[in-house]
């Protein structure tokens, strides 16, 4: 990979960065279109890979992110990609957080947290519509649509589904 190929992995990074409200995950349809489709670092198995080892490493789950960075472009690769889409969102999330946090109790304040809630979801929904899409069959498409029901319409904590869905997997259903 060239140096100019390696900013401009950091610079779309970066622009990302600014997107993905809801976290890094929120945004890997467009990594995926980047990566995979219009630079080729990645093939499907490599970034599906690299969002299900960070997913399953403990830590933060923006790992991924480096995951696909070293996978595409080594160390430099993990850097950029993770400096890329770290820097800009810690910045703004801080200065945010300490603006918003004095003026808590403002009523258009409010009414955009509560509204940023859709956008969050519909980002999420794009996200395991890609993971499972790329994969051959529609038991991944159903399965990510039964996981995100059981999540949102019962108590099923989180741990208990990534459990089941690293049995399915181990057992070859999926």
């Amino acid at each position: 990979m060239t140096l100019e190929a390696w900013f401009a992995l950091f610079g779309h990074f970066l622009l990302l960065s600014l997107l993905s409200i809801g976290g890094a995950i929120t945004v890997a349809p467009d990594m995926h279109r980047v990566l995979v489709d219009q630079m080729g670092l990645l093939n499907d198995a490599q970034f599906n890979a690299s969002i299900a080892i960070a997913q399953a490493a403990p830590g933060p789950n923006v790992l991924f992110v480096a995951a696909m960075g070293y996978q595409a472009a080594g160390v430099l690769g993990a850097a950029s990609t993770l400096a890329g889409i770290m820097l800009p969102s810690t910045t703004l999330a801080f200065a945010a957080a300490r603006w918003g946090h004095a003026r808590r109790d403002r009523l258009g304040l409010r009414a955009f947290r509560a509204g940023m809630a859709p956008i969050v979801i519909a980002l999420l929904v794009a996200t395991g519509w890609i993971l499972s899409a790329q994969t051959p069959g529609w038991v991944h498409t159903l399965l990510t649509a039964a996981a995100a029901i059981l999540v949102w319409r019962t108590r099923v904590h989180l741990l208990i589904m990534v459990a089941l869905g690293g049995l399915a997997g181990a057992l070859g259903w999926v």
